[in-house]
């Protein structure tokens, strides 16, 4: 039993039972028995060690992530982490990997560590089919759950999302204006982020009348070797492309290797765009344009989010940060 059952049943702000706790005077005698009352009912008792805080809590954060080796992921950890610091919070880091089941145990022991809310980096954690989201939408009745690029409605979640959808729409527009016409898109798994940029392909070929091509379409491993050898393959079938849009900068890196492979001048004969603007971007040669879908903004925002809810404070369910193209040497528009 914790504060956020206490909130609910009493149908007050969480600040206004921290506020009763701390015997603070500004509360109104009817809403001070009515929380007490529920208290008793509930058994519910502060922790001692948090009691001047006003809150249940030990100020601590459950962070779940599918793989921290994952460029993406670590430096969104990292930010969280940062963010939580500055807030006078402790971190604590649950790396999950991909299966639903180890997703669901992870939140089970985060859970049971008695967080005061639980932050999921990466669109890995919103699933296909909705019922194997229930076990989120459970923990939520229990406390705030915070997805950073992930959306999923339900009471008690928050999402922090980038706009990939427009993000891929903006970049693919751009290569089709400037004349590329066959653009391969490289995408990877089904999470919630990959299904988005691949609307957003597909809503540029329609915006410029072109057909939806399946062979300039293609499931791509997040390895760059995978990578070479995936392009050297749809080359060898006869499928004609002048750019590449990849989901992930380890892909746009490995369509820089195949250019150079194939003996093909970037940009002049093949344009590259990667996503995610991480270090691998700025490593290869030439340096790949690549989209910055901004990790520190939508993990500040997430942390920002979660502090007004620990507040009590009422705040959106969902909040939405543009991406942008940072151009570099495998394009020129």
């Amino acid at each position: 039993m914790n504060i956020y059952d206490v909130s609910r049943q009493a149908q007050v702000s969480i600040a206004t039972v921290s506020r009763v706790i701390n015997g603070n005077p500004n509360v109104s005698e009817k809403t001070r028995k009515r929380v007490l009352e529920v208290m008793d009912e509930l058994g519910y008792t502060p922790n001692i060690f948090a009691r001047s805080l006003g809150l249940n809590t030990m100020k601590t954060i459950g962070v779940m992530c599918a793989d921290s080796s994952d460029p993406y992921l670590a430096n969104a950890i990292y930010y969280l982490e940062q963010a939580l610091r500055r807030n006078g919070y402790n971190s604590l880091l649950c790396c999950s990997g991909y299966l639903p089941d180890n997703k669901k145990k992870c939140l089970e022991l985060l859970l049971s560590k008695r967080v005061d809310g639980v932050i999921l980096a990466g669109s890995q954690y919103i699933e296909s089919k909705p019922q194997d989201n229930n076990y989120l939408l459970e923990a939520a009745k229990q406390l705030p759950i915070m997805l950073v690029n992930g959306a999923l409605e339900g009471k008690g979640i928050y999402s922090t999302i980038c706009d990939d959808r427009t993000a891929i729409f903006k970049a693919a527009n751009s290569l089709m204006i400037s004349g590329h016409s066959h653009i391969l898109f490289l995408y990877s798994g089904s999470s919630y982020s990959s299904i988005q940029k691949l609307k957003g392909y597909h809503d540029a070929c329609s915006r410029a009348g072109l057909p939806h091509r399946e062979d300039l379409i293609c499931s791509c491993p997040k390895d760059l070797d995978e990578t070479v050898r995936l392009l050297c393959t749809v080359a060898a079938r006869g499928v004609l492309f002048n750019a590449v849009l990849a989901s992930e900068d380890i892909m746009a890196v490995g369509a820089v290797k195949y250019a150079h492979r194939a003996g093909l001048s970037v940009p002049d004969d093949l344009s590259i765009i990667g996503y995610n603007n991480s270090t691998l971007a700025r490593c290869a040669d030439p340096e790949i344009s690549s989209i910055d879908n901004k990790v520190e903004d939508l993990c500040n925002a997430t942390v920002n989010t979660l502090m007004k809810v620990l507040e009590g404070e009422t705040v959106p369910s969902k909040t939405v940060i543009s991406g942008e193209l940072i151009q570099r040497g495998t394009t020129n528009f």
